[in-house]
């Protein structure tokens, strides 16, 4: 995980886990150093620069008195402790533990004394600054920037040890020799040469290979790039008896890049300067075809199409999934793996994500040094208020804080404020239902109702209510001029709390956010629980699309609107998730757009989006439209 340190920064931070319990079943020390190696393989991946700057956590687990568990605990913290760390030049200042990973009781039935004891769990946790989060690699692959080539970097130099392997536990067996850390210089020198590619962009895709070996990675990268693959094998492994078998599942430390055919022999040489040259290993291509192939010397021993592989990969998902949410939303989801033309997130924009259209309005606040000032209101529950800020700040405002307690001792007043943006998140642990309980502190207090009624007629102010606060807002329509058609927001239709990165297109509608921006498509934030609109009969449903003031649908990777899981995240009908008055000053969304203002922190985005997206115009509308 990447995070940006600030709203208006390229710094930022990196977290990754590493862990290999299984491996202490065969091999206390070793299942330590791996889950060191792998927090490294996994960070490695950002741009960090030296390896010293990583800082780890530990968490260990052992079943503390059990005959061996004590002795394999302290073999395992001298591993890591005493000599790998020390000799990577790294430091686990914090950590926890549990000592107790042991229960007994006595079976009713049998009379039998019983006990399960779990095997010996170190989880290590690294963090690090990032320099530029624009510079991560992820395992997307590529397929539109021209050729290019696989490579393996394999740490175990050939080894292909499958002890405690995923592909040894679905067997029900577990092996003799697993696989480790030999060599901290080898590690460190992958670490510095994955630093130096990245820096140097010349990583496309980066996958570290650990749960289900090669196979796996490949795979994963495959699915998220929604490409084809085809990988030669030979080369890795002696090959014989078990060879492709192990070549395929092992896993040892590594990781699987993407680089660009010209740039294949700059990218071999930083490898075989940091010590990696024989571990160092071309091993295929990338197509656009439905198809992922293992080779040996050009002969088939794995194929299948990527969508097959994709829905086994997905099987168990799909089966818990129905279990524990809606079967008919589970069923949706999994539907949808099999549609080989879905094209995936994708953006067609109708105005210039370039043009700030608030600027000239800035340049003339800058010269009088007054800003309007928007209310950037919150409730005991509510998140996302500084994100919110950030964005109007950006756009031209003066965005203040404002509590509820502020407005209920009369310390602030709606009056002095331009703008009033109610936030997301859970107030009052949504015990009454989706922002119930925050719009009810409003309505049932003479003083609030009549001072938010004030502000809602004033025909110079605006209003923004997102996620938690779109479903207060929607409960306060009885205050707000033109807002007969808002529905109520429910529990979403998958029955979970739905975090996605959702395709949505802008409509035709009044509202002042979205100026200029109708018919635009484009990926959003979404975090709800309650965000399914309830309207009180279906009648009223097409009487809020006849009525103009829909302000934004869920669609489809093709642009068709839609009621079907996931696209539509929470079964609103019509794939309606924005509203406005029929005036467009207050609006209405559940999704986030304050989340995703800035084309770094959208978890995809076009390469041509530089420093903003284009939910930024929409606070850069009401900039202008305030003048």
């Amino acid at each position: 995980a990447v995070t940006t340190a600030a709203l208006d920064t390229y710094h930022g931070e990196a977290m990754s886990l590493g862990e290999r319990t299984p491996i202490a079943l065969l091999n206390y020390g070793a299942s330590a150093r791996m889950a060191v190696g792998e927090s490294i393989t996994n960070i490695a991946a950002s741009d960090i620069g030296e390896l010293k700057r990583i800082k780890m956590s530990a968490n260990w687990m052992a079943a503390a008195g059990h005959p061996g568990e004590d002795a394999g605990l302290y073999e395992a913290v001298k591993a890591i402790g005493e000599e790998l760390c020390p000799a990577l030049g790294l430091t686990i200042p914090v950590g926890k533990d549990s000592m107790s990973m042991k229960t007994q009781w006595q079976d009713e039935a049998s009379n039998e004394d019983k006990s399960v004891t779990s095997p010996l769990s170190l989880v290590i946790t690294a963090f690090a600054r990032v320099e530029d989060v624009r510079n991560t690699a992820t395992p997307q692959l590529s397929t539109d920037k021209g050729e290019s080539e696989l490579i393996l970097l394999d740490l175990g130099n050939k080894q292909n040890r499958m002890g405690a392997s995923c592909l040894a536990q679905v067997y029900n067996e577990l092996g003799t020799s697993t696989p480790d850390v030999d060599d901290a210089k080898t590690l460190k020198g992958f670490f510095d040469s994955v630093q130096t590619l990245i820096r140097d962009g010349k990583v496309m895709a980066y996958h570290d290979r650990s749960d289900g070996g090669l196979f796996s990675t490949v795979t994963e990268m495959a699915f998220a790039g929604k490409a084809g693959v085809n990988v030669e094998l030979a080369g890795l492994s002696s090959l014989g008896g078990d060879g492709v078998t192990a070549a395929l599942f092992n896993e040892e430390l590594g990781a699987v890049i993407q680089v660009k055919s010209t740039d294949k022999a700059a990218v071999l040489a930083v490898l075989a300067e940091n010590g990696l040259a024989t571990m160092s290993h071309v091993i295929g291509s990338v197509n656009n075809e439905d198809k992922v192939s293992f080779t040996v010397n050009g002969n088939v021993v794995l194929e299948n199409t990527r969508t097959h592989y994709r829905t086994v990969w997905a099987e168990t998902t799909f089966k818990m999934q129905s279990l524990r949410d809606n079967p008919e939303c589970a069923q949706q989801e999994h539907d949808a793996k099999f549609d080989v033309n879905d094209k995936g997130l994708n953006v067609e924009l109708t105005f210039d994500i370039n043009e700030d259209v608030a600027a000239p309005f800035i340049a003339k606040s800058a010269s009088t040094g007054v800003k309007p000032r928007v209310a950037i209101l919150r409730e005991q529950g509510v998140n996302s208020h500084v994100e919110m800020a950030a964005a109007f700040n950006r756009a031209g405002f003066e965005a203040i804080d404002v509590h509820m307690s502020d407005l209920q001792e009369a310390r602030m007043n709606l009056a002095d404020f331009t703008g009033l943006v109610a936030c997301g998140g859970f107030s009052y642990g949504d015990v009454l239902g989706a922002g119930e309980g925050w719009a009810k502190s409003i309505l049932f207090n003479e003083m609030l109702s009549e001072e938010f009624k004030t502000f809602f007629h004033r025909e110079n102010t605006f209003s923004l209510g997102v996620c938690n606060g779109c479903q207060m807002m929607s409960n306060l329509r009885s205050l707000i001029p033109g807002a007969d058609h808002w529905p109520r927001f429910v529990t979403n239709k998958s029955e979970r709390f739905e975090a996605r990165f959702s395709l949505v297109e802008i409509q035709e509608s009044d509202s002042v956010f979205f100026a200029g921006m109708a018919g635009s498509r484009m990926p959003i934030a979404v975090s709800h629980g309650e965000g399914r609109a309830e309207f009180t009969q279906a009648s009223a449903v097409n009487a809020a699309l006849e009525s103009g003031t829909v302000a934004m649908r869920y669609v489809d990777n093709s642009g068709e609107f839609t009621e079907t899981y996931p696209a539509n995240p929470n079964g609103s009908p019509e794939g309606i998730t924005s509203l406005t008055t029929n005036d467009g000053r207050v609006t209405i969304m559940m999704p986030h757009p304050e989340r995703v203002f800035r084309a770094v922190t959208n978890s995809w985005h076009p390469d041509e989006w530089k420093e903003d997206s284009p939910w930024m115009r929409m606070f850069r509308n009401a900039r202008k439209w305030v003048g």
